[in-house]
């Protein structure tokens, strides 16, 4: 086949085996989107970041992690939109929910769920000392019309509060930001996404009952681990995978063992090696 592209001229050498590196990369990725066989997998996808104790440090990271998701978003041309932010104290975010539109979003991200660890030399010590942060990574599918999920108005409480995230002081004239919790589960959902308090209201129950799904998917995925104790079963809260910046640099899953010393270009979102060595072990 090379030679013939030789004999006739239409193609270099250099160009052939470009096209020829090209196919083989969309025959690897339609390998790897048939691992996502689940029934959610695809669905759009919200990714919750919390920080953990530790002020400052954690809340930094928060925010870290929070650009890593949306550079990821944007390296495979997902619509990524800001739900909610909770302002740090001083610096970083103390929350973030991110919404991921597009294809197999969910499918992709859910392998994120657990606590991301963090050590460096901390910007914000005096002293240049060597600090280890965590945050939680969270990451559900995004219910749509073909899943019912029924909720009762008299298992929520509603709050609404000024919103503190980007938009100048307009958002923060009237209390459009809402917040819903759902008593049987605990559950407790955030969102300031607009300035209309009506909007932010569907678009939490919407979240609301994403995390209901999710939450029905983990309880019938643990059932199905139970059965198979041959499996490794991964508990959500569990430290998933650590980011090391110093005394040397190093990122590397807990769960797969896959690692990389290039930190600053995972940090830019590219994350696929982490995502598909844990569906290929666990999906």
């Amino acid at each position: 086949m090379l030679h013939e592209f030789f004999e006739e001229g239409e193609s270099t050498e250099e160009e052939v085996q470009a096209q020829y590196k090209k196919a083989l990369e969309q025959m690897e990725a339609l390998e790897f989107k048939k691992m996502l066989n689940q029934e959610e997998d695809h669905l759009d996808a919200i990714v919750t970041i919390n920080a953990g104790a530790g002020g400052t440090e954690s809340q930094d990271w928060a925010e870290m992690l929070m650009r890593m998701y949306l550079r990821w978003g944007e390296r495979h041309q997902y619509k990524t939109k800001v739900l909610d932010v909770q302002e740090g104290d001083g610096a970083g975010i103390k929350s973030a929910s991110i919404e991921f539109e597009g294809e197999h979003a969910y499918g992709y991200l859910k392998g994120e769920n657990g606590v991301h660890r963090l050590v460096r030399l901390s910007p914000f010590d005096a002293n240049n000392k060597r600090h280890t942060s965590f945050a939680s990574v969270y990451a559900y599918p995004v219910v749509d019309e073909n899943i019912d999920i029924e909720l009762n108005p008299a298992d929520l409480s509603w709050d609404t509060f000024r919103s503190s995230g980007p938009g100048g002081q307009n958002v923060n004239k009237i209390e459009s930001a809402v917040r819903v919790r759902h008593a049987p589960s605990g559950i407790v959902v955030e969102c300031q996404e607009t300035r209309s308090q009506s909007q932010n209201r569907e678009k939490a129950l919407t979240m609301l009952k994403s995390q209901l799904y999710e939450l029905e998917l983990r309880k019938k995925k643990e059932k199905i681990d139970a059965m198979e104790s041959s499996k490794k079963k991964i508990e959500w809260g569990s430290q998933i995978r650590s980011y090391v910046f110093h005394p040397y640099k190093m990122v590397k899953d807990l769960r797969t063992g896959v690692e990389t010393s290039n930190v600053q270009q995972v940090m830019d979102g590219d994350i696929d090696a982490f995502i598909k060595a844990y569906l290929i072990e666990f999906a």
